[in-house]
Formats: C-alpha cells, sequence, structure tokens
C-alpha cells in the first residue's frame, strides 16, 4: 500500500462529540480519585435532552453517573433539564486479567482493547 488518504475529525468546543468525551472524562476522574487502580471503559452519547452512559468499570469506587453528567453540562453553560440513562456493567474478568498484570509482586498495567486500525478490507493474498 504505497499510497493512501489519512483522514481525520477536529469538531469545536461546544460540539456533542466534546461534551460527551468532557462527561466520560469526568467520570473516570471521580473513579481514579476514590480508587487510584479502577479500571475505566465508559462512553457517553448526547441526543436532545438524553444522555446514555455506558460502558464497563472496574473499581471500588461509588460513582453517581447521572449527577456527573448533569453537572458537567451545567458547569459548561447548558441549565436545561437532561435525562440520563447509565448502563455500566463491570468489567468482564477476560479483559481486566488482560490489562492487570501481577508479575513477581508487581502490578503491571498493560493496554486494554482500544486502538486505531489502519488498512481496509481485501480478498487479496500478500
Amino acid at each position: 500500500m504505497k499510497n493512501y488518504i489519512f483522514t481525520s475529525e477536529s469538531v469545536t468546543e461546544g460540539h456533542p462529540d466534546k461534551v460527551c468525551d468532557l462527561i466520560a472524562d469526568s467520570i473516570v476522574d471521580e473513579a481514579l480519585r476514590q480508587d487510584p487502580n479502577s479500571n475505566m471503559a465508559v462512553e457517553a452519547t448526547i441526543k436532545d435532552d438524553f444522555i446514555l452512559v455506558y460502558g464497563e468499570a472496574n473499581t471500588k469506587a461509588v460513582i453517581d453517573f447521572e449527577q456527573i453528567a448533569k453537572d458537567v453540562l451545567k458547569k459548561i453553560g447548558y441549565p436545561e433539564e437532561y435525562h440520563v440513562h447509565t448502563v455500566v456493567n463491570k468489567q468482564s474478568p477476560e479483559i481486566h486479567n488482560a490489562v492487570n498484570k501481577n508479575k513477581d509482586g508487581k502490578l503491571e498495567v498493560a493496554a486494554g482493547d482500544q486502538g486505531i486500525m489502519f488498512g481496509y478490507a481485501s480478498n487479496e493474498n500478500g
């Protein structure tokens, strides 16, 4: 693959993607504040007055996902009332154990299952 086109998206402050990133970041911050060993894979999405917070977590922290989402929106200037639905489950043991490795009695944190892939589907070999 000699030549290829690489594109990326850039959005400005107030864009729903940025708002959702801020909500998710704030949730992770709260988890780490309470439990520095938290493993979080939490996302948010927003449409009109509805916010969905979803993902997986392995933490001892007690997190009020709904309140954090609403506080973020108020802080950045959205005073409207939002409905928040949360679907955050415990992280699967397979992912948790793959990310957290105990080597010689020392905790070593590896990469999770997030990444950027390059390439394209093809039926060619070689």
